[in-house]
C-alpha cells in the first residue's frame, strides 16, 4: 500500500497558505477551523500585506479584486494590471511560491470589469512506494480565476460580485490507500460592497471608507471519489478606513478589517464512541455551514469572537508618489496563533507604481518571514498618454 500522500500534500498546502488547517479537538486549547485550498487567503499583493493584510475598506486600487470587488467603481483610471510574487517558505525550500496577476477595465462612470489569477506552486514533491523507492516526482499546483463586475448605486455606495474557478491538483492522479486521486475542483462566488463619503477632520480634509465583502462562497472540494468532501475557506471580511489630507502634499490613511471563516467549527468528540458532545455536526451543506458558523464554537460565543482575525494598517503617502506602510495583524492563540507586524513602501511614477512589503513575526513563525514581496502595476491611461508624447 502506498503511503498516504493526499494527507502529505495537504499539509504542505496548509503551510503554503496563512490559514491553519490542522485542530487538537480534545485538548480545550486549539481549536482552528479547518479548509482546504487555503491559499485563497493569502494576502496576494504588497500593500495590503504591508499594512497587516487590511484591504476591504483601503483606497481602490488594480488588486481590489482579491478585497473587496465593489472599490473597482471608485477606481480613478480606464484601465489597469498589476502583477505580484511571493516567494513561500524560502528559509526551507527555493521553489513554493504564489504569483497573482490582475487588471480591471471601465466599460463607463458606473460600471467596471475585472479578472484575475492567483497561482501557487509547491515546487517539486517526490512520489514513493511503501519501501521508499522513488516513483516519480511531481509538481502540485493550485489556482484560481476570476472574473468580477463592479457598478456605482450612488455618490457614495457601490455593490460588485465576482465568479471563481479554483483548481487544485496536489497528486497528480496517484493512488492513495488503494483509491485513486483527483484534481479537487471548486465553484465560488463573492459578493461586495464598499462606501466612500468627504469627511473633514478640524480643519483637514479627509475620506471616510467601510467595506464588506462575502468571499468564496462555493461548493466543497474533494480530492477522490471515495474521500469527504471539504469546505474552502467561505469567509466575511469586514473593515473601514479614514484618511486625513495634512496638506497638500501629505495624507495619512488608518484601517481595520475583522475577518471570519463562514465554515464549521470543529465540535469536541467523545475519545470513546465518537460522539459529539460539545458543537454541531460540522458535515452540513454549503448554505447552512455558513449560518451556523456564528453559532457552532463548542466553547459558546466566548469561542465564536476567537475566532475573528484583525488587521491594523497605516499608510502615509507624500505628493502621491511615495508612500510608507505599516501593520499588525492578530489571531487569537487558540484558532491559529498568528501574531505579526507588517512594513513596506511604495513607489509611483507616471506609468507604474512599485510596491514592497516585509513580514515580522511575533508570536511563531511565518512562512513569509524575512521575506521581501513586491507587485507592479500599470496604469492603461497613463501608459497611452506617455506613448502618446513620444511620438
Amino acid at each position: 500500500m502506498k503511503k498516504n500522500i493526499v494527507k502529505i500534500l495537504l499539509f504542505i498546502g496548509a503551510l503554503s497558505g496563512s490559514t491553519v488547517v490542522f485542530s487538537q479537538q480534545n485538548s480545550g486549547t486549539l481549536n482552528a477551523i479547518q479548509t482546504v485550498v487555503p491559499f485563497l487567503t493569502i494576502a496576494p499583493d504588497s500593500r495590503a500585506g504591508a499594512m497587516g493584510d487590511a484591504g476591504v475598506a483601503t483606497s481602490p486600487d488594480v488588486y481590489s479584486m482579491h478585497w473587496n470587488p465593489a472599490k473597482f467603481a471608485f477606481i480613478d483610471g480606464s484601465g489597469g494590471i498589476g502583477i505580484s510574487y511571493s516567494p513561500w517558505l524560502r528559509n526551507l525550500v527555493p521553489d513554493i511560491n504564489i504569483a497573482y496577476l490582475a487588471g480591471y477595465k471601465r466599460i463607463d462612470t458606473k460600471q467596471v470589469l475585472s479578472g484575475s489569477l492567483l497561482y501557487s506552486s509547491l515546487g517539486d514533491v517526490p512520489f514513493t512506494d511503501d519501501f521508499g523507492n522513488l516513483e516519480r516526482t511531481f509538481s502540485p499546483n493550485e489556482f484560481a480565476l476570476d472574473a468580477g463586475y463592479s457598478r456605482l448605486f450612488s455618490d457614495h455606495l457601490s455593490g460588485a460580485i465576482a465568479f471563481r474557478f479554483i483548481y487544485s491538483n496536489l497528486t497528480g492522479g496517484t493512488y492513495a490507500g488503494g483509491v485513486a486521486t483527483k484534481p479537487g475542483i471548486s465553484f465560488a462566488a463573492d459578493i461586495s460592497s464598499y462606501y466612500q463619503k468627504n469627511i473633514s477632520i478640524g480643519t483637514k480634509d479627509g475620506l471616510l471608507g467601510f467595506g464588506l465583502n462575502f468571499s468564496n462562497i462555493g461548493t466543497k472540494m474533494s480530492y477522490s471519489d471515495g474521500q469527504t468532501s471539504d469546505f474552502i475557506p467561505m469567509n466575511i471580511r469586514l473593515g473601514s478606513s479614514a484618511t486625513v489630507n495634512l496638506d497638500n502634499f501629505n495624507k495619512l490613511t488608518a484601517t481595520i478589517d475583522l475577518n471570519k471563516l463562514l465554515v464549521p467549527t470543529p465540535p469536541i468528540y467523545d475519545p470513546l464512541t465518537n460522539k459529539i458532545i460539545s458543537g454541531k455536526d460540522p458535515n452540513v451543506s454549503v448554505p447552512v455551514a455558513i449560518f451556523q458558523s456564528f453559532y457552532d464554537a463548542p466553547g459558546g460565543i466566548k469561542e465564536e469572537l476567537h475566532e475573528i482575525t484583525y488587521s491594523y494598517g497605516l499608510e502615509y503617502w507624500y505628493k502621491n508618489q511615495f508612500a510608507l506602510r505599516g501593520g499588525y495583524f492578530n489571531e487569537n492563540q487558540t484558532k491559529g496563533n498568528r501574531k505579526y507586524f507588517t512594513a513596506g513602501a511604495g513607489f509611483r511614477l507616471k506609468i507604474f507604481t512599485l510596491d514592497f512589503s516585509y513580514l515580522m513575526p511575533l508570536s511563531q513563525n511565518h512562512p513569509l518571514a524575512r521575506t521581501l514581496r513586491f507587485s507592479l502595476s500599470f496604469d492603461f491611461k497613463s501608459l497611452r498618454n506617455s506613448t502618446r508624447s513620444t511620438t
